[in-house]
């Protein structure tokens, strides 16, 4: 376990595979009649929640400061509550594996945001990843969603939202990580913040009635709490281990995930233009990542 926690491309995997065990459990959950908003919020509670349980038992207490709520919220937004929202909402219309492929964009668009926020300056390699990126995004984009049942346009912003809110996610956390606070603790911090924010706006949009159809998929929802609290543990070490980009690469593991389940037990089916254009972005990350190796 030790080995594991020290090392980033095991981090990397574990963390990549547990993330894309979120797209199936929330389209069986959200197809079962939760809502989006509160399968976010029971990710955010319960991975929350099982944290600073494992916290508190090891003896530790965590000690706010304005840096670290500020951190909490922030992250809290852009990492979890925004992109969940914007995932579960349209993962019915998208299917598991089409939303999966989304997630491979995350590294593309967190060194075009590097690379504008003047954090790294581009080279010829990763100028040519991010337009390579991009043109297998357009090209999974204009598939829309499962062969023979074409999603809205909307839908399909909104899942390309998704890599956007998580590409500014890492690049905040990165930049304005707490001196001196480790990884559950942040871990904690933003999941209980994002678990706040999305109860507020259940109660506002449903009155809290819909937090019971979570009764709906008892089983699910305790698996999904389990995964989330298990890999937001990894994320955060990740984070430290292996930077910004580095971590963006989860996508690949929660796609590949995302993809299998989809199509091997969801019944999903992708035309051949989808697939292509998932090869396409590979390719443009491959060449973002070895640009990111060179620049190093």
């Amino acid at each position: 376990m030790q080995r594991l926690w020290n090392s980033a491309i095991g981090l990397l995997i574990v963390t990549g595979g547990l993330l894309g065990l979120i797209l199936p459990f929330s389209k069986i959950g959200t197809a079962a009649g939760v809502p989006a908003i509160v399968w976010a919020f029971l990710i955010s509670f319960g991975a929350g929640s099982v944290l600073l349980a494992a916290l508190l038992a090891r003896g530790e207490r965590p000690r706010l400061t304005p840096h670290k709520l500020r951190y909490f919220f922030v992250t809290a937004a852009v990492s979890y509550a925004l992109p969940n929202l914007l995932m579960f909402s349209a993962i019915r219309h998208l299917g598991a594996g089409y939303t999966g492929i989304m997630f491979t964009l995350s590294p593309v668009i967190t060194l075009l945001l590097s690379v504008l926020s003047g954090v790294r300056r581009p080279n010829a390699l990763g100028v040519a990843g991010i337009a390579v990126g991009f043109v297998g995004a357009v090209m999974v984009a204009w598939t829309r969603g499962e062969a023979g049942q074409p999603a809205a346009l909307f839908w399909v912003m909104i899942g390309l939202l998704v890599p956007v809110s998580l590409a500014v996610g890492n690049i905040y956390r990165t930049a304005d990580w707490p001196e001196g606070t480790g990884p559950i603790e942040l871990a904690v911090g933003s999941h209980l913040a994002a678990a706040l924010m999305l109860l507020a706006g259940t109660l506002v949009l449903t009155g809290g009635g819909s937090l019971a159809t979570l009764a709906n998929v008892p089983l699910v929802a305790a698996a999904q709490v389990a995964s989330a609290a298990a890999m937001f543990a990894f994320f955060f070490r990740l984070q430290a281990v292996g930077g910004p980009v580095y971590l963006s690469q989860i996508g690949y593991v929660a796609a590949a995930v995302g993809l299998v389940s989809g199509t091997l037990y969801m019944g999903e089916r992708y035309q051949a233009l989808t697939w292509l254009g998932a090869l396409v972005i590979v390719a443009g990350v491959i060449m973002t990542t070895l640009a990111q190796a060179r620049k190093a």
